[in-house]
């Protein structure tokens, strides 16, 4: 496979047309395909060579908990120190590799999984519970991911022709950007190929070489990344595949000495206990871990009397429902002005009853959550709403052989309330009325975290205003919150959302790289 590094500007990757009569037939063939392959076992990569243990995580279909997506194994603490190894031999050749040579691993890559496209959505369907159309936006934007950064380290490496110095007579003077070294790959379940594609390939590219700890829902998806990149051509140990749970290897790997960074997209407090954790210097260590977070949200959408209704609560429904609400970005609260209130509430339970719960390979709009965990905590959340707002839609359990909640609407829930504050990670929506549309922000800007938004409004001069004061790494105005695509919503957010990381966008590939000059005077 060949691929051009004569580069033509980069573009998303088209999503699927499902209502297109052959994509869905296309789509039903993988995702019998992929049946076939459910329950094999799957081993650590260690310096490329597969390692079998007897202790194994078991995933398992959320949709259907008596099917097995496939068992994997779990790396011991022996293991993780093997694997750090390795990856710091690994280093030594793979940080001289010219950028072309890692960006073209990157790009063979983004090939392999558009040709087997809807093989990754499928297998995204049966392990993580996504229907078509979120399982095929995984997989577009995990391609997205490799073609951007692959283009964003070729552009960084001829930087000094597209941004000279500074001239100065007699000197020659030039700013590279060089990598850091072994990084700590932490990858969520909620994006289990975009953002683990994401994450490892811009630390790949940079040079850098990695362990990948994925999340245990989802490490059977995991797996399938690696081997395409190792197909793509991506040098033996330069991702290291170590699956485990993080109370066992999570903090060994934060902590240990030879690990430069780490990469993590998940929970605030796990997001904090690895920043405390990488800022105690090892025996040995010799430098400042750098920690790249992003932890989450408890994201609105503000809607003034101005607004068109309808969108907004058809982007209400979108944005709090989608994914069954497992989004860092979701829209788990609505903020409306009371003049529209009763107006917006209306539409948003008649979007939400249209909501069909159902088996995500049959493609119904709400599927499960993720495991028991998250099952049990979104139903306490609900019985804590029960106190906190009026029920207007859901609120229990929707029967089945897996984990299926109703999307679930609370209303009058007042701004300080347990479920306008904490990050609940399920079809829950909170509705909280303002009194106008000042009041409005001040309420969506009531919390720790600070990563999507969004304004629903026609007045030019309050877009405006919201514009200056909503306080959050994305605000989109007059659509809804969710739905980043990589180079156009750089992703990242404020406060306890994390450090602001941007994927996607420009600034991304900074963060696996250090910037060296050089100056030769002749």
């Amino acid at each position: 496979m060949e691929t051009k590094l004569a580069l033509q500007p980069f573009t998303n990757e088209p999503l699927t047309d499902f209502s297109q009569e052959s994509h869905g037939r296309e789509m039903e063939a993988a995702l019998q395909e992929v049946k076939r392959k459910l329950g094999q076992t799957y081993p650590l990569l260690i310096g490329g060579e597969k390692v079998w243990t007897e202790q194994e995580t078991v995933s398992i279909n959320p949709a259907d908990t008596d099917m097995i997506v496939g068992k994997v194994s779990k790396a011991s603490a022996e293991q993780i120190e093997a694997a750090v190894q390795s990856a710091s031999e690994a280093f030594e050749t793979w940080r001289y590799v010219s950028v072309s040579e890692r960006a073209d691993c990157l790009l063979r890559g983004a090939e392999l999984i558009r040709r087997r496209k809807h093989e990754f959505s499928a297998w995204l369907v049966f392990e993580s519970g996504k229907n078509w159309g979120e399982a095929d936006a995984d997989t577009a934007e995990a391609i997205d991911f490799l073609e951007f950064y692959a283009r964003e380290m070729i552009r960084l490496e001829n930087i000094n022709e597209t941004r000279p110095l500074t001239k100065m007579e007699g000197e020659q003077n030039r700013i590279s950007y060089i990598p850091l070294g072994v990084g700590a790959i932490i990858p969520p379940w909620n994006f289990p190929l975009a953002i683990l594609a994401g994450m490892t390939g811009a630390a790949i590219v940079g040079g850098n070489t990695v362990l990948l700890k994925p999340a245990s829902a989802t490490a059977v998806i995991a797996y399938k990344f690696v081997e395409a990149m190792e197909e793509a051509g991506v040098p033996p140990g330069v991702i290291q595949f170590v699956p485990g749970s993080g109370a066992d290897i999570g903090d060994r790997l934060t902590q240990h000495a030879k690990v430069r960074f780490i990469n993590f997209t998940g929970s605030k407090e796990v997001g904090l206990r690895i920043q405390r954790l990488a800022a105690e210097t090892q025996e040995g260590q010799i430098w400042m871990k750098r920690v790249i977070a992003e932890m989450g949200g408890k994201d609105g959408i503000v809607v003034d009397e101005t607004a068109d209704l309808d969108k907004a609560a058809q982007a209400i429904v979108a944005s709090a429902f989608g994914f069954q609400g497992q989004k860092c970005s979701a829209g788990s609260r609505a903020i409306v002005v009371d003049a529209v209130y009763d107006q917006v509430l209306e539409k948003v339970v008649e979007w939400t009853g249209r909501l069909n719960v159902g088996l995500p390979e049959q493609n119904a709009a709400i599927g499960p959550v993720i495991d028991q965990n998250a099952y049990d905590k979104i139903l306490d959340y609900i019985e804590v709403g029960k106190q906190e707002g009026r029920l207007l839609a859901g609120g229990r359990p929707a029967g089945g052989n897996g984990f299926f909640i109703e999307p679930t609407i609370f209303a009058d829930v007042a701004p300080k309330a347990r479920i306008m504050q904490e990050e609940i990670f399920g079809p829950v929506l909170a509705v909280a009325k303002a009194k106008d549309w000042q009041e409005a922000i001040e309420i969506y800007n009531d919390t720790e975290y600070g990563l999507t938004g969004s304004f629903f409004s026609n007045d030019q001069g309050r877009i405006d205003r919201a514009l200056e004061t909503m306080h959050c790494g994305n605000l989109y105005i007059n659509r809804k919150c969710t739905g980043a695509f990589v180079g156009v919503h750089p992703f990242g957010g404020f406060n306890m959302s994390g450090t602001d990381s941007k994927a996607g966008g420009y600034d991304y590939m900074l963060l696996f790289t250090q910037a060296k000059l050089t100056s030769v005077r002749r």
